[in-house]
């Protein structure tokens, strides 16, 4: 049956402004997720525990200490995702192209003089909705309104794109979040299997509710975040983004899958020490353009085919 061009056009990012509003409310859960898990950690449960001496203070203590330490890595990573730009094109932006090659830049001619209206080179990208020339892993965000550089994709989690410029915070955000809610499942599942016997569990009927509220919700959370985190990672060790894996016009080989060790270095960077922190080293920004999101290396042999 013929469908008409108004029907195939539909594009549920057309909610864009409802999304962003989205978006405020998730930040929101997240901060109301954490606060309960941390009264039915601390408050309710380990935290009393200290007081009772022996092989109880010693386990309670070992619990309190990592659960803080991955509670502010947790935080951390995802307060850098919210505020740090996934990365935009910069004005003016124009592509070099590979001058040994015999390439030369195909901007110069008259007829790019003013805004290009139809680019016939297929290595140089257009988006003719931001009217600007998009660099190599660039893709439109219709929720943001702009294009932005290496875009993996919108998390209303975080009100924020996931691009070049913290997609390494986003990961070490699943990555903490993964281990945080996985310790507070393993230490709430006692309480959580007595409150389905007939031991006696201490405290409040309140404090027995949350117990058993943050277990439902960390175990959950542990499970999915551990789905997502396994393709990140499988993303990651290819080169390639969830736009990328999913386009249609995307090939089996990717051209810039350098290995998985380059590959690691392009998102973590190739200091050690700033691999599980959000943040990168001087040293690795001043000499690894790749991290600012508008070069990529690729695989020579699949540039001379074109792909």
């Amino acid at each position: 049956m013929y469908r008409s061009g108004a029907v195939m056009a539909w594009n549920v990012f057309k909610f864009c402004t409802a999304l962003r509003g989205l978006g405020s409310i998730m930040i929101l859960l997240v901060l109301a997720v954490v606060g309960l898990t941390y009264y039915a950690v601390v408050f309710a449960n380990y935290g009393p525990a200290l007081y009772q001496g022996d092989i109880a203070l010693l386990t309670s203590l070992a619990v309190l200490i990592l659960f803080h330490i991955l509670l502010v890595m947790l935080l951390w990573s995802y307060f850098a995702v919210v505020f740090t730009d996934a990365g935009s094109v910069p004005p003016n932006w124009r592509p070099v192209l590979d001058e040994e090659s015999g390439d030369a830049d195909p901007l110069t001619g008259s007829e790019f003089s003013g805004m290009p209206a139809d680019i016939t080179d297929p290595r140089v990208r257009y988006c003719r909705k931001c009217n600007q020339l998009k660099p190599p892993r660039c893709h439109h965000c219709s929720v943001c309104g702009r294009c932005v550089l290496k875009m993996d994709h919108h998390c209303v989690w975080v009100v924020n794109c996931v691009g070049a410029l913290n997609y390494k915070y986003f990961l070490l955000f699943l990555f903490y979040t993964f281990l945080e809610t996985s310790l507070v499942t393993l230490s709430l599942l006692p309480y959580f299997v007595a409150f389905f016997s007939d031991g006696e569990i201490p405290g409040t009927p309140g404090m027995v509710a949350t117990t058993f509220l943050a277990f439902v919700l960390n175990l959950a959370f542990a499970l999915s975040v551990c789905g997502f985190l396994i393709m990140h990672i499988s993303l990651v060790a290819a080169n390639t983004t969830t736009i990328e894996a999913y386009e249609k016009r995307s090939t089996p080989r990717s051209r810039y899958d350098l290995g998985w060790k380059r590959n690691f270095e392009q998102v973590f960077g190739m200091d050690k020490q700033y691999w599980f922190i959000p943040a990168y080293s001087e040293e690795d920004l001043r000499r690894m353009p790749v991290l600012q999101g508008l070069e990529y290396p690729s695989k020579p042999d699949l540039d001379a085919q074109g792909l």
